[in-house]
């Protein structure tokens, strides 16, 4: 994937308190742990017993809508990419 691509993940991963990917009507929220050639790992839930892991896949990307939350304004703030 282009260096800007991972870049701009590297933002989003840095962005806010938490993120969140909605893909496919599915909402995965949580922290960005790992992002690689081809994917982003994000961990949601806590306490490693309750969550999991979920590998979301560059080639995705396009169809998931991007969120980070937004401490100053206590909301969730879109991310585009």
């Amino acid at each position: 994937m282009s260096e800007a691509l991972i870049n701009r993940l590297v933002e989003f991963a840095e962005s806010g308190n938490q993120q969140k990917i909605v893909l496919a009507g599915q909402s995965h929220q949580g922290w960005v742990m790992e992002i690689t050639e081809d994917a982003l790992l994000i961990s949601t839930g806590f306490a490693e017993k309750t969550g999991q892991d979920m590998w979301i896949q560059f080639a995705d990307l396009p169809q998931a809508e991007l969120y980070y939350w937004d401490n100053q304004h206590d909301q969730w703030a879109e991310f585009k990419l």
